[in-house]
Formats: structure tokens, C-alpha cells, sequence
């Protein structure tokens, strides 16, 4: 059966190709330059799917998708919208539209997301409004390059058996990286079962990981399972794996080597069969030349390497990432927040995030918070982030020598808009010592 689609586009030029290509691709394709066009359209005919500009001559293709939920038309709706209005589409993602796709159009990337809208079963308008930006149940993969090239790694091998070592900066998703490992692979239905090893005492990690029997020593009152009995046949993940003592980094080379393990306290082995997964913000080839690391252990937990980018690495990322925690913290902070004003946007992608996406999260929840109207502002966001907005363009102000010192202390102030705190963090001075030079050079304050 054919499936019937509607483009709504005022670029002819490209409405055009886009009906000739979909054409050969076997489509029925209709056109309409503006919104009220598309709306006597679908009045007047039932289709398999709307693909609409965000922008249009008469209305928005937001006013166009509110108008197709009230009418109780449940078509699967994919907004096309240029990089920068990618807020838009997010707030077209909460009423209810199946997808978005970001110009210029990738013809594969296109294909991709109108075969899967029209293979999505018909839901009614009260679920549909739910929908959100596509994603793995608590996460986002996200669409640069870098997140590309990591998940592609990631369904690489996660169906092979090999024990994988998940390299990156703190906060940029480790944990998240090894639960998609164990979704993806054969051990699913299994136990996921994570170890934060910088967290664990010293002399309770034997514990955690291979359990102890009660009375074994002092405060062990009752048994207890350790970490490799409870994820025996599915996916052990050892958060932070560089934190181990020496001591323990042996016991778990033998446990690994032998697949057994044996309770402290306990004459028994106990068989085990576990999948591997480390993570560390550590360099521990570095740790091996200090004598901190086992050589051999680092071989056995390191059959493949997954390196994370961190946020700086993937800005295209940041703001998809910023739309969903905020979707997140709306949630339970019980907030109704659209998104972010374009300010707000801008000061996101320029900020460098050395927290990744930890700090990002953290960032949004307090916003979300603190926010008085229905989107988020550099306010609202912090004066760090706020000041970053003009420092990224102004590293030059910096004060050298005295010839040019009046000429700098007033661009800093025209760009932060008189905000001195801000004029001095971009000068590379404090803030009395600006005040010095004001009264200095008889700049008024």
C-alpha cells in the first residue's frame, strides 16, 4: 500500500525536489506552501504523515500541529527546522509531533525517520502530547559526530563477551555507556549490578565483592552477597576502577582469572560467570608505571576501550541534552517550563561545562527552579555561565599595557553592559582594581 505524505514548505525550490525524491521512493506526495493550504488539505483527504517547515509565510508549523490535535488528527507530524531553532522543534517534540529533523536535510537521515513515524501505531492525542525527544529510557545519545562514533562502538561490542573499559572525564555518562552495553548484549535478561569503587572503604571492598559470611569479622552480623554472586550471569559494571587498593586488585585478577569466588569467611567456592564492564578518569598506564595499577589486571579489563567525549567535544549535543533534563527537573520539581530563551541558549553552547553533563544537569534542575516565566534565562542559569557569553569573544580585552588600557576597560563595559563584576573577570583583573582605573582614566561609574 502506498503511504500518502504532505510536505508544507514555502521553499518551492526545495518543496519541489523533496516531493520528486520522495516520489521515487515510492511516496504519494502532496505539497502546500502555506499553513492554511495544508489545513483545507487535510480536511479534505486522510494522509500517512505531515512534514512541515518550522517556519511558514502565514503561521508557524507549531500552530499548524496544535490545529491537527484539535481536530483529533493523530497523523504523525515531523517538524524540518534550521540548528538554530532547535528550541522550537523541542517545544513541537511536548505537543506531540513524532520527530524533527534538522536542515540542511539529510536524504538517508530523512528516509530513516519518515519510515519509522509511519510505522508507529496511530495513539491517541491525550498519550501523544507525552512524546518526547527520541532517546534510551533515562538518556540521550545525542547526534554530533563524537556521540555517533561512541554508540556505534557501543553496539559494536556489546554483544560480544569482551570485558570493556569505559575511559572519560567524570560526568560525562559512564554509567549510562555500561547499561547500554548489558541492554545490548546477550546477558539483558541478567543482573546489571555497579560498583562505585572510589566509594567503597578499603577494608570492606573484599566484601562488597565477593561477600563474607556472618561473624567473619567484626560487624559482619549477618551474610552477605557479594557483588560478582549477584550479577553472576549478567553484567558486573566497577565504576572508577583505578581507586582499588593494590591488595584488592588482586583478589579481583584471581576472581576474573578463576571465575570463582569464595566468601570471606568461607571454605567454599562459589562458580561464577560475569561480563566485565570498568570505567576510570584515570590514566592507568600512568598508574602502572607509578606501581599504583596491575599491569595484568589492566589487560584483563581491557580487551576494548571505549574513550567518552566530553561536552566541550560535542557542542551540537548541548542543547538536546539541555532540553531533556529540563524535561526531567519539570517533572519533579512539578514546573511546566517551555525551554530556553535564545540568550539562554547561546550562553549553554558558549559555556565550556568542565562538569560535562553532570554539571549540565545540576545547571538545568536549579534553573527549572528558579525560573519566574515559561522560559529559562541567563539569570536564571548563573553568573558564570551568563559572563562566558562575552568572555568567549573577548579573551583579547585582557589589560597588557597602560596605551591601550582606557580603550579595553571601555569595550569590557560595553560588552557586559556595565556589569563590572563581569568587565573585570574579562580584563583578567579584580574587581577593585578596575574601580581604580575608572577613577583612573575618568571613565564614569
Amino acid at each position: 500500500m502506498v503511504s500518502t505524505v504532505l510536505i508544507v514548505e514555502d521553499d518551492l525550490t526545495f518543496s519541489t525536489m523533496l516531493k520528486t525524491w520522495l516520489g521515487k521512493k515510492g511516496f504519494d506526495v502532496e505539497t502546500a506552501s502555506t499553513s492554511a493550504r495544508a489545513r483545507k488539505i487535510l480536511l479534505s483527504k486522510e494522509f500517512d504523515l505531515v512534514i512541515s517547515d518550522l517556519r511558514l509565510p502565514d503561521q508557524d508549523g507549531i500552530n499548524l500541529l496544535s490545529w491537527l490535535r484539535e481536530q483529533k488528527k493523530n497523523i504523525p507530524f515531523i517538524i524540518m527546522t534550521g540548528y538554530a531553532e532547535i528550541q522550537s522543534a523541542v517545544q513541537c517534540m511536548k505537543l506531540g509531533a513524532t520527530d524533527y529533523i534538522s536542515k540542511p536535510i539529510q536524504p538517508d537521515e530523512l528516509l530513516k525517520k519518515i519510515n519509522e513515524a509511519i510505522a508507529l501505531p496511530h495513539k491517541e492525542t491525550k498519550e501523544t502530547e507525552n512524546i518526547l525527544l527520541p532517546t534510551a529510557s533515562n538518556f540521550l545519545e545525542g547526534e554530533s559526530e563524537a556521540a555517533q562514533q561512541l554508540f556505534n562502538y557501543v553496539r559494536l561490542v556489546a554483544p560480544t563477551q569482551m570485558s570493556v573499559l569505559i575511559n572519560g572525564a567524570s560526568g560525562t555518562g559512564k554509567e549510562y555507556v555500561a547499561h547500554r552495553i548489558h541492554q545490548l548484549s546477550k546477558r539483558a535478561d541478567k543482573s546489571f549490578v555497579a560498583i562505585d569503587c572510589g566509594s567503597i572503604p578499603k577494608d570492606l571492598a573484599a566484601s562488597e565483592f565477593f561477600g563474607h559470611i556472618k561473624g567473619s569479622f567484626t560487624g559482619a552480623l549477618s551474610d552477605k552477597v557479594g557483588a560478582f554472586e549477584e550479577a553472576n550471569g549478567g553484567t558486573l559494571f566497577l565504576d572508577e576502577i583505578g581507586n582499588l587498593s593494590y591488595e584488592v586488585q588482586v583478589q579481583l585478577l584471581r576472581a576474573l582469572q578463576e571465575r570463582r569466588v569464595r566468601r570471606i569467611g568461607s571454605v567454599k567456592e562459589i562458580e561464577v560467570d560475569v561480563r566485565l564492564v570498568t570505567a576510570t578518569n584515570e590514566n592507568l598506564k600512568e598508574a602502572i608505571a607509578k606501581g599504583n595499577f596491575r599491569e595484568d589486571l589492566y589487560h584483563r579489563i581491557n580487551e576494548f576501550t571505549l574513550y567518552m567525549p566530553s561536552l566541550k567535544d560535542r557542542t551540537e549535543d548541548i542543547l538536546l541534552f539541555a532540553n531533556f533534563f529540563l524535561d526531567q527537573a519539570n517533572k519533579e520539581l512539578e514546573r511546566n517550563l517551555v525551554g530556553f530563551d535564545a540568550e539562554a541558549c547561546d550562553a549553554l553552547q558558549r559555556y565550556d561545562w568542565p562538569g560535562n553533563l553532570r554539571q549540565l544537569k545540576n545547571v538545568v534542575k536549579r534553573a527549572t527552579l528558579l525560573a519566574t516565566g515559561d522560559f529559562i534565562t541567563c539569570k536564571e542559569l548563573g553568573e558564570e555561565l551568563h559572563a562566558t557569553e562575552t568572555n568567549q569573544e573577548t579573551v583579547n580585552l585582557t589589560l597588557r599595557n597602560e596605551d591601550d588600557e582606557k580603550q579595553r576597560i571601555l569595550q569590557a563595559l560595553q560588552q557586559t553592559k556595565n556589569n563590572k563584576t563581569r568587565a573585570a573577570q574579562l580584563l583578567g583583573i579584580d574587581r577593585k582594581t578596575l574601580y581604580n582605573k575608572l577613577k583612573l582614566y575618568n571613565i564614569p561609574q
